[in-house]
């Protein structure tokens, strides 16, 4: 990974022809002390669709969330999309999202809500191909969490995952960057240039994709090792530099 200062992105359409992939949480939404506690700017659906009829459909959202958490939040917008790190597949328009993984194991579920229980402030998020420990509301207990998951990653042969404040373990299949060649396998995608813009570790696999395909990386955040080339300050910065697209 690069340790370089990142300069600020060219303009969207310096990349032409592109396709553009988006994170949600930390780069299209603020993170919240809670993954139901996200607020969605006004405006935010109807600017995607925006976008993805400007590159002919060439956009896609790549997101550790479940689409079901998509659709509660955008509603009934008809972009592709990619949930529970590339799990979950979705082509534009399609009412049914197809599966790249296979489900989580009910009893690394119930093995992970008993351990919530215990430590006050950790908060499980179940996903039909994750679930993911969030440990914002205490911080002190990072350690035990970290713990805990790896023990569990070492028993099952799941996958482990970190982002900020939160672990996941998922299901092998589950990667942004499996989700990003799987999109630019097909026609609509083919040939074009990808841009993936996202801020976690997470993100670090779609990165590593894009740079395969002639692409690039654009992280969202603070300065840190990373594959982008580009960074953006913060989620405002991504609106404006998408507007101005």
């Amino acid at each position: 990974m690069r340790t370089t200062t990142l300069p600020l992105p060219p303009a969207l359409s310096s990349f032409a022809p592109c396709a553009l992939f988006l994170d949600f949480d930390g780069t299209l939404v603020q993170i919240a002390a809670r993954p139901d506690a996200i607020e969605v700017a006004t405006g935010l659906p109807a600017l995607l669709l925006e976008l993805a009829d400007r590159l002919d459909g060439r956009l896609a959202i790549v997101t550790g969330r479940q689409l079901a958490d998509l659709d509660r939040y955008l509603g009934p917008i008809e972009i592709a999309m990619a949930g529970s790190h590339g799990g979950e597949f979705r082509e534009a328009g399609a009412r049914e999202a197809a599966r790249l993984a296979e489900p989580l194991p009910g009893a690394v579920v119930s093995e992970l809500d008993a351990f919530a229980k215990e430590v006050p402030g950790v908060l499980i998020e179940t996903k039909p191909f994750s679930a993911a420990v969030h440990y914002r509301a205490a911080p002190e207990a990072a350690g035990k969490v970290m713990r805990t998951v790896e023990a569990v990653a070492q028993e099952t042969g799941l996958v482990l995952k970190h982002g900020k404040m939160v672990v996941e373990l998922t299901t092998p299949g589950s990667d942004k960057g499996v989700a990003v060649d799987r999109f630019m396998a097909m026609p609509r995608f083919a040939g074009s240039r990808p841009v993936f813009v996202g801020d976690d570790m997470t993100d670090e696999d779609a990165f590593k994709a894009v740079l395969n395909h002639g692409g690039c990386g654009i992280l969202v955040g603070s300065q840190r090792e990373t594959e982008a080339l580009w960074r953006l300050p913060g989620v405002a910065e991504v609106h404006a530099w998408l507007k101005a697209a």
